[in-house]
């Protein structure tokens, strides 16, 4: 476990040095990978989204897909479809973008329901179905979606449905001023975010690697107190003044699991509250629907779930 856990922290520090200043967003973003969790990564353009999950899977030494979305693209073009083949006579599969080990699906509320719900199975079952037949993907699959939060007009909302099947809604921030500067300098010295230069980065473990880790994450203990403190809190979420839908109960099997990735991330063997608490935010962020009062008094999803950890007790 030593070994695995001395991987990951060189995949963090790897990241770090390219994608300056996201150290909080990478540990998140590891975490989630760990966990077996999609992830919705969401913030402005220019903020290093699309090349924080291109090194990621460089690191990984994992296969990369990148997938476009806009509003003429279709389930077909993500999925793939059965080709009729004049020679064989015989129809055959041509695997689209889906049939990979990290899918980045870029501006995923740019394409409507329809191509959206062609990753829904994909996501939740780790698999595709065409006219009929199920073909698995790989173990590793792991899905990276991006959006932006400014431009509404002609985008479609993912539903809650669909939202629930990610694990962490990530948000990205700008820089700090430290941050901007050393990118400004790196800027200067040659380094451009184009494949030539990514393909230079040397990989530091494997998918197999990650898929030993994750059944390690699994092994994580979680005590009985620790396992009521999470039920106590997931059944505050549905009793909340603020909230209209409080957390389903396979985002609180998600919960725990992200909390044993964590765990396992900072060297622990077991789960603690902190653990609980570390990873609630961007586990909840996306899945808990605000009252029409809380949000005429301003208040945003994460003041919530701040006043929600702070309002169950913590075992002792």
């Amino acid at each position: 476990m030593n070994e695995l856990q001395a991987s990951l922290n060189r995949i963090s520090k790897a990241v770090n040095q390219v994608v300056v200043g996201q150290q909080a967003l990478v540990n998140q973003l590891l975490v989630a990978l760990l966990a077996d969790g999609h992830v919705i990564l969401e913030g402005v353009p220019g903020t290093g989204k699309t090349l924080l999950v291109k090194v990621v899977s460089q690191l990984l030494q994992a296969d990369f897909c990148r997938v476009q979305l806009t509003p003429d693209i279709l389930p077909s073009d993500i999925l793939g479809t059965n080709v009729f083949d004049l020679n064989t006579r015989d129809f055959t599969l041509k695997k689209g973008p889906v049939f990979t080990e990290v899918l980045l699906a870029d501006e995923i509320n740019r394409t409507p329901p329809k191509t959206q719900a062609a990753l829904l199975e994909a996501m939740e079952e780790q698999q595709v179905t065409l006219d009929g037949t199920s073909y698995a993907l790989p173990d590793l699959f792991w899905v990276v979606a991006t959006q932006n939060p400014l431009e509404y007009e002609g985008t479609y909302p993912l539903p809650e449905a669909q939202l629930d099947r990610f694990l962490f809604k990530l948000v990205v921030d700008y820089p700090s001023p430290e941050a901007e500067r050393t990118m400004l300098l790196n800027a200067q010295a040659g380094f451009e975010a184009k494949r030539s230069q990514l393909s230079k980065i040397q990989p530091v473990t494997t998918a197999a690697e990650i898929i030993q880790v994750r059944a390690a994450v699994k092994k994580v203990t979680v005590q009985s107190p620790v396992l009521d403190y999470l039920l106590a809190l997931a059944q505050k979420t549905r009793s909340h003044p603020d909230l209209e839908v409080g957390t389903s109960p396979r985002a609180v099997v998600q919960w725990l699991r992200a909390a044993q990735a964590y765990a396992w991330l900072h060297g622990q063997d077991y789960v603690s509250p902190d653990d609980i608490k570390a990873v609630a935010t961007p586990l909840l962020r996306h899945r808990l629907l605000m009252g029409a009062e809380a949000q005429l008094d301003g208040l945003s999803t994460d003041d919530v779930i701040r006043g929600l950890l702070e309002s169950v007790p913590v075992p002792r």
